[in-house]
């Protein structure tokens, strides 16, 4: 993902989140192939679309704070994300998939340093045409599977994300393949329930630091928790989903009204009410 957190009428707002700072440890794999500071926008003169912020670079900062206690720890980032693409895009021979082998293959060249994961999260382009998201979990599988060959890295790890939203109908059969692909060493984070931007599509900045850096990462242990509890007459509304303010914590006003109904939906119940004559 290119990042578009902060990006709006098509520009960025330059504003960074103290999670997103530059930092001496963590570098960046320019489009000339030059390493240089990591700074937002990660993704500049990789996608030529407006760019904001985006995981990346929380991310890396997070692995410095937790790896650092033994000494200088570097982190190098090599983006290659382009927005708004569809998986088939990325199929082995084609144009980004080239791309995206070339600059992993340039960052160790020289012996500098070990590729240790590859972060993803696309398939917003795949929810607009059934066909495609139907085909998502297939074609997601066979590019795992071309990347782990061409690198020569049979068990790189792979983080991909659930989709929070997208372009089209079909969010749901493309997040359903993004956590139903059973690949070894594949991860999956959930974005669902995340803060969108206006355009209902795009993280904010702050939903971006906060998939990065795993804020609330047992949210989904203590979710399965409360939604496997089986004594009788105990019903669940499942909040996720609605909209969060900018604390990415309490649920708006009008989520807590929508959550009312679900509360009343959840109880199978029916009211009935009788106008007195």
């Amino acid at each position: 993902m290119a990042g578009r957190g902060g990006v709006f009428n098509g520009k960025w707002v330059g504003v960074v989140p103290k999670e997103c700072m530059p930092s001496l440890s963590v570098l960046r794999l320019s489009a000339k192939l030059n390493w240089e500071e990591a700074r937002e926008p990660l993704h500049r003169d990789i996608d030529m679309k407006p760019c904001g912020i985006g995981p990346g670079l929380a991310f890396a900062n997070e692995i410095v704070r937790m790896k650092s206690g033994g000494g200088r720890y570097v982190v190098g980032l090599v983006p290659c994300a382009v927005g708004g693409t569809r998986i088939e895009e990325w199929r082995k021979g084609a144009h980004l998939y080239n791309e995206l082998v070339k600059r992993t293959i340039e960052s160790v060249k020289n012996g500098g340093g070990v590729i240790r994961a590859l972060i993803w999260y696309q398939g917003e382009s795949d929810t607009v045409r059934e066909e495609d998201a139907k085909a998502y979990k297939g074609r997601m599988e066979s590019f795992i599977q071309n990347i782990r060959s061409d690198l020569k890295l049979p068990n790189l790890l792979v983080i991909q994300v659930a989709l929070a939203s997208g372009d089209g109908k079909f969010i749901n059969m493309v997040r359903n393949a993004q956590l139903s692909i059973k690949l070894p060493n594949v991860r999956c984070a959930d974005a669902k329930g995340l803060l969108l931007q206006r355009d209902n599509l795009h993280l904010t900045s702050m939903s971006e630091v906060a998939l990065a850096s795993g804020d609330g990462k047992f949210i989904n242990m203590v979710r399965n928790a409360q939604l496997s509890i089986k004594l009788p007459n105990v019903r669940c509304a499942d909040a996720k989903g609605l909209r969060l303010p900018r604390d990415n914590l309490h649920l708006t006003s009008m989520s807590e009204v929508h959550l009312g109904h679900v509360y009343l939906a959840s109880t199978n119940l029916h009211f009935y009410y009788t106008k007195n004559s």
